[in-house]
């Protein structure tokens, strides 16, 4: 097959796919792993099946795939499609470069540099330094270990003893800092988990409480990590407060942003994320309220000389790294050698609708959620679970028949959803009680597909509640 008309039949397919998002359909093909294994064939042939196969391929695995550019995808952090963002992906791939020495991508350099500096300057860290990594869990990890670096001078060198190291979170945090911990030698043991309020937000006063307990166990407190929306209910830890305590304990402040960064760019929701510009390190992810194709995420330090030890790993590297070009080689700043230009797609999306675009999106956002909440209030089989400041909608069916288990109840409500496959939300957890938690961060989402979501739900609440039995979906 001529490359020409592969990639026009490429294209065809692309095209498809995005309009197939205006048109009425399901999230995804729902089926049991147990049943698609066996109408599926993903073996890997002795002989390749050659290229006229790999349409056949790419048409099974969209029509498999779950569609997270519709309206209905409200499941994770992330979904919809930047079409702009789309495009930079589709270049990085094409042009295939690292992003390891100015040698080899110059232009993509000058480009990462200009959006680190940016974002730094958006949470306070004019003069700091960064990179682009695999997400907010690295960015954690790379915050933690600055955290070790700055308490324990050296300690990339000479390694560690972790066992008398000591490390904070709220206990709705990601449980990315869990793999933290573990990475960086101090086991989930010495992960303080710290008690949040109503809101689901880090208590000051519990920090100082766990801090001073970690000291009469003969721990050395190193780092306290706050969040910026965690990941059920999207709350924001009190960073201003937090930081305050941090410091004067010694400790390194580090504020996983991931999904809650974007509210810097609104002049209403900055307010959330007040005091951020104390702290010492910070992740964000772009993939996630921003809409940047998987992955694109942040991680940003105020002393850039603390990454730069971290990541010093690469100065052995004589081959890669040389002194005329040490002020621009970005693998001197990243744990990684080789990696990805994640850097176009966001600068091209930045450089098409600039700072009062996002802006706009994330309050877009957030008032699309107080929509769903409005509806969840005025109905009385449907209650909110939590107070919200972003767009995080926890909640559950309430069955008006007394003396129903509400956690079974969700649980099988949730299911049949998922079943139906009209829409995709999550089920998670607050306390001991089952929630339904649909997240606002999919550009395709409006008011009249938030109110189809309610009635969907409220029709299979009443048939949970009822009785009846579940619609054959497979």
């Amino acid at each position: 097959m001529e490359l020409e008309v592969f990639v026009n039949q490429l294209c065809e397919r692309i095209i498809a796919y995005i309009n197939s998002a205006e048109q009425p359909g399901k999230v995804v093909d729902f089926t049991p792993a147990e049943s698609l294994s066996k109408i599926t064939d993903v073996s890997l042939p002795l002989e390749g099946n050659g290229v006229d196969a790999v349409f056949d391929d790419i048409d099974e695995f969209i029509r498999r795939c779950v569609k997270t550019n519709r309206p209905e995808f409200m499941n994770p952090l992330w979904g919809g499609l930047n079409t702009t963002g789309f495009a930079g992906e589709v270049i990085a791939a094409l042009t295939n470069t690292s992003m390891y020495t100015y040698e080899l991508a110059p232009f993509a350099t000058l480009i990462e540099q200009a959006i680190l500096k940016r974002m730094g300057e958006l949470v306070g860290f004019s003069g700091g330094a960064g990179t682009l990594s695999t997400g907010g869990s690295n960015g954690n990890m790379l915050g933690m270990l600055c955290a070790r670096e700055v308490a324990f001078p050296s300690s990339t060198h000479r390694g560690i003893d972790g066992t008398k190291m000591a490390a904070f979170v709220s206990s709705e945090s990601h449980y990315s800092v869990l793999m933290s911990a573990n990475v960086i030698g101090i086991g989930h043991r010495n992960l303080f988990k710290i008690a949040c309020d109503a809101d689901g937000r880090m208590k000051p006063d519990a920090l100082l409480e766990e801090i001073a307990r970690a000291r009469q166990e003969g721990l050395t407190p190193f780092c306290v990590v706050s969040t910026s929306g965690t990941t059920v209910r999207g709350a924001f830890d009190p960073l201003k407060a937090i930081g305050e305590i941090a410091h004067a304990e010694g400790m390194w402040h580090h504020v996983d942003a991931a999904w809650g960064g974007s509210a810097m760019f609104s002049a209403t929701l900055s307010k959330l994320m007040d005091g951020v510009e104390l702290a010492d390190s910070v992740c964000w992810d772009a993939h996630k309220m921003m809409g940047l194709p998987l992955i694109c995420s942040a991680f940003m330090v105020k002393q850039s000389d603390v990454l730069a030890k971290v990541c010093a790993h690469g100065n052995v590297a004589h081959y890669l790294f040389h002194e005329s070009s040490k002020d621009h080689d970005l693998g001197r700043y990243s744990l990684q050698c080789g990696r990805r230009n994640d850097a176009l797609k966001l600068w091209l999306a930045w450089r098409e609708c600039g700072d009062a675009g996002w802006a706009a999106l994330v309050e877009k956002y957030v008032g699309l959620a107080d929509h769903l909440q409005s509806r969840i209030d005025a109905h009385p089989n449907l209650e909110m679970m939590s107070p919200r400041s972003w767009t995080n909608v926890c909640f559950r069916y309430v069955p008006a028949a007394a003396g129903m288990d509400l956690n079974e109840v969700n649980s099988e409500v949730r299911s049949r959803v998922m079943e139906n496959a009209n829409f995709m939300v999550s089920r998670s957890n607050i306390g001991e009680d089952v929630i339904i938690r649909s997240v606002i961060s999919n550009p395709g989402i409006t008011e009249h597909s938030l109110d189809a979501f309610i009635d969907e739900l409220l029709r299979i609440g009443n048939d949970v509640e009822t009785g009846m039995p579940r619609e054959a979906s497979f």
